[in-house]
């Protein structure tokens, strides 16, 4: 194998051990998380309060040894509260750049939907570029780059939809989900036997490390045909007739990156069409609109992934 594909899977599997020291529970959700990360993609979760989703993001960027930074969103925000801006400085007569929570490496932007579409907008540049504008300048944002946003699906007083255009820039959707009886069991466990609320974690990574395994999985290889799978994948998204907008091609991208990355974290150098398939519904369900008269049912979006994987055929490659 491999020997940096390796060190991938090893990485991985390290870091995920140790965020499972505070986050119990819920292993493929954080190796999805993971993924998401060596893939370079921005993550919404959207989950109801107490799930752990700020602990989640900070636990990452502690033990990939990132800086980590977060955003409150409320409806006075600013977009100069987010990027920052310059600001006279009196004892030197001239202005000097304010850097916003937004240059760091993981920020989390938690209950964005409760900013207003102006501030929102804030991280669009950001989110696809890697950089901001400021008074005409562009300042590059640290490598690595990743927003983790979080918002409440029940609360809609007070809060703004995001964007179709926002929401096609962040890579995945995903829910945390409530623990099972045995995992709840273990939280309290733990709260106990440790005396206080933190988890210390130890870093496991850096971010100098995490570009290098990125580039390692660039050597993970893709069969044509399952290119051609993520392709018609996507299509079908477009011509359903329950669809007003399907997906765009950042959701191809999205499958090629997120499956390449998935299969590194295995310890594979190829990918399968499970690798594919397993993140249909983060990759899609956000960036799927429906005509007017399937707003209010249950379930479509979800409907129309499922046909979309049972009419594609499936290609047989290495492995299947």
């Amino acid at each position: 194998m491999n020997a940096k594909i390796a060190e991938v899977a090893v990485t991985g599997e390290s870091v995920l051990n140790e965020v499972e020291r505070a986050f119990v529970g819920k292993r493929d959700l954080l190796k999805i998380i993971m993924a998401a990360v060596l893939a370079g993609g921005h993550i919404l979760l959207e989950d109801y309060p107490g799930l752990g989703k700020t602990l989640l993001a900070r636990s990452f960027a502690t033990v990939l040894g990132l800086d980590f930074k977060r955003i409150q969103f409320t409806p006075d925000l600013l977009p100069g509260d987010i990027t920052g801006g310059y600001i006279l400085d009196r004892t030197q007569n001239q202005f000097q750049l304010r850097q916003g929570p937004i240059f760091a490496n993981i920020v989390l932007a938690d209950e964005i939907n409760r900013a207003s579409p102006k501030t929102q907008s804030a991280l669009l540049e950001a989110m696809q570029e890697g950089q901001v504008t400021l008074d005409g300048e562009s300042l590059h944002l640290p490598e690595p780059f990743l927003v983790m946003a979080t918002q409440n699906p029940i609360e809609y007083e007070g809060t703004f939809p995001l964007p179709e255009a926002q929401l096609d820039r962040f890579m995945l959707k995903l829910s945390v989900g409530y623990p099972d009886v045995a995992e709840e069991k273990e939280i309290l466990q733990r709260r106990h036997a440790r005396r206080r609320d933190e988890v210390e974690l130890g870093a496991v990574s850096s971010a100098e490390k995490l570009l290098g395994l990125r580039d390692a999985i660039e050597s993970i290889h893709v069969d044509p045909d399952l290119e051609d799978y993520i392709v018609r994948l996507v299509h079908a998204t477009r011509i359903d007739r329950r669809v007003a907008v399907g997906a765009s091609p950042r959701a191809s991208l999205a499958f090629l990156k997120m499956a390449r990355a998935y299969a590194a974290l295995n310890a594979r150098e190829f990918v399968l069409p499970d690798d594919i398939k397993r993140f249909a519904v983060p990759i899609l369900s956000h960036r799927i609109i429906l005509t007017p008269e399937y707003w209010v049912a249950r379930d479509v979006t979800g409907a129309v992934i499922a046909d979309a994987l049972s009419k594609t055929p499936v290609p047989v490659t290495e492995g299947t």
